[in-house]
């Protein structure tokens, strides 16, 4: 086997975060990936989209991030941006948002399902997720970004989450939510935390390679593809 290439799938770069696209990707590459997703809130999109010059053996992956708590507006806004972007996340949170999200597979990932105790996931939301092709986002930036009593939360949610995800066969993504250059990590970085945070070498290495590979080629189908299950193969002139 070759070497893994690693991804990461939500990094939001200005307006949405502090540092530029340009910025991210240099100091992404220079970590060791091979792409990044930049997934900018929905609300908080540039007004043009950056200009970056090709990068051999890097790939700059057209995300976004949905932010919406109406579960019927949000749907609307999967329909408006799926077919312009590599990477479609819905920003969590509630249980009508989580559902939406779950049960729509045009989603990608659903990121930040815990809004409070009373929601995040359970086995229905689990089981839609796991029918639909959604990934849930293990997210770094949060959990680095708290302390005492939010941190343990966080970890007890995500323990949960993950618990539920094993149970039913739910791919994990696992990305920084970078707002910035300082937020991002490299590689090894990640995958270490993760262990942390709770998920096996294995689900980390998925979560940050396979998984990423995966939805880009759902969502980038060759020259054969007409629609999910059904490909157009080059006779040989015998029909």
């Amino acid at each position: 086997m070759g070497k893994p290439k690693y991804y990461d799938f939500c990094v939001h770069a200005a307006p949405d975060g502090d540092h530029t696209a340009s910025e991210l990707v240099s100091l992404a590459r220079y970590f060791g990936y091979s792409g990044i997703a930049l997934a900018n809130h929905s609300d908080k999109l540039p007004d043009k989209k950056p200009v970056l010059p090709p990068i051999e053996g890097f790939e700059v992956v057209r995300g976004i991030e949905l932010v919406e708590e109406n579960p019927s507006k949000l749907h609307s806004l999967i329909g408006k941006f799926r077919n312009s972007v590599d990477v479609l996340i819905v920003h969590g949170g509630s249980e009508a948002v989580n559902r939406a999200a779950l049960e729509n597979a045009r989603v990608d990932i659903l990121n930040h399902p815990a809004f409070d105790r009373s929601s995040g996931l359970n086995q229905v939301l689990a089981k839609a997720a796991a029918e639909n092709g959604v990934s849930i986002g293990i997210t770094l930036r949060p959990l680095l970004h708290s302390r005492g009593s939010r941190r343990i939360r966080l970890l007890s949610d995500l323990k949960a989450n993950l618990d539920l995800a094993r149970k039913y066969e739910v791919s994990l993504v696992l990305c920084s939510d970078a707002m910035s250059c300082f937020d991002l990590r490299s590689p090894m970085e990640t995958l270490a935390l993760a262990e942390i945070c709770g998920l096996e070498e294995d689900e980390a290495l998925d979560a940050i390679s396979t998984v990423p590979e995966r939805i880009l080629a759902k969502n980038r189908p060759g020259p054969g593809y007409v629609r999910e299950g059904i490909e157009v193969l080059e006779g040989d002139g015998l029909f």
